[in-house]
């Protein structure tokens, strides 16, 4: 293992990441949980997609969050869309930045992944609104 691309993108990784709950999904859940079938795959996000993707200049990490997010609803990955409307946030995104973004999809890929998307975002907002309090 490449321990400075992995440091490199753990790193970034926790600019995205809610340490504060443990009821939030985030990437370091999502490794943990399939450490027992599949444990390469959290050293493939960490290092390939944060070491090597969302370390590049170019882009703030609220404008990669928006990417991402706007991707996934076109793709109607519903549980990564939660994963990563947390980490928009954590990013720094507003609710209002998130929720414009989804309603700007309508044309692109229509109602019902983007009523989905709302859904999921409604929930988020609550979730995250609930453990400020």
């Amino acid at each position: 293992m490449d321990k400075d691309r992995y440091q490199k993108g753990l790193d970034k990784l926790m600019e995205y990441t809610l340490t504060e709950n443990a009821n939030i999904s985030t990437h370091l859940t999502i490794s943990e949980n399939l450490e027992d079938i599949a444990p390469d795959v959290g050293k493939y996000i960490i290092e390939f997609a944060y070491g090597d993707i969302y370390s590049r200049s170019g882009l703030t990490n609220q404008q990669r969050a928006l990417v991402t997010i706007s991707s996934l609803i076109t793709q109607g990955t519903e549980p990564q869309i939660e994963l990563h409307i947390n980490t928009g946030l954590t990013s720094g995104l507003t609710q209002t930045e998130i929720t414009e973004s989804i309603i700007q999809l309508i044309p692109y890929t229509g109602f019902p992944r983007v009523l989905n998307a709302l859904t999921i975002a409604k929930n988020v907002f609550a979730q995250r609104d609930n453990s400020q309090s």
